[in-house]
């Protein structure tokens, strides 16, 4: 389904206040491992369907009203995904007016992650 011009309007504004990542970053810090925590911020179907390793389920909808009993650290080092980096990026720009300072949004998403072959797991 195609996304509507004031969505993708908003999204792009949202990209100007926040730092995107790649999956291939991720993947290599993972790699290394570097501290971080990946929180998935799709739906719960999405979830189920599959997620990247180790990551953390927050969907949207509940993300700003569960983020700080998850994360009170203001400085943790978040990477936000979700199926292609839009609500990723809405999210992390939402955080960011929140008061987080460590927090990524994963461009490309769940499809650019699976796109490159990388392992994912589901529970």
């Amino acid at each position: 389904m195609p996304h509507s011009p004031r969505f993708l309007a908003l999204v792009d504004a949202a990209r100007a206040e926040i730092t995107e990542t790649d999956a291939a970053t991720v993947r290599r810090r993972l790699d290394d491992d570097d501290a971080m925590v990946l929180v998935d911020v799709r739906e719960p179907d999405e979830w189920d369907r599959g997620h990247l390793p180790g990551a953390v389920a927050m969907p949207r909808g509940v993300l700003e009203r569960d983020v700080e009993a998850a994360f009170p650290d203001l400085d943790a080092p978040l990477v936000l995904y979700c199926g292609g980096g839009y609500r990723s990026a809405l999210a992390a720009q939402s955080l960011g007016r929140m008061g987080y300072t460590n927090v990524r949004s994963m461009d490309g998403g769940w499809r650019a992650w699976t796109d490159a072959g990388y392992p994912t797991e589901t529970d």
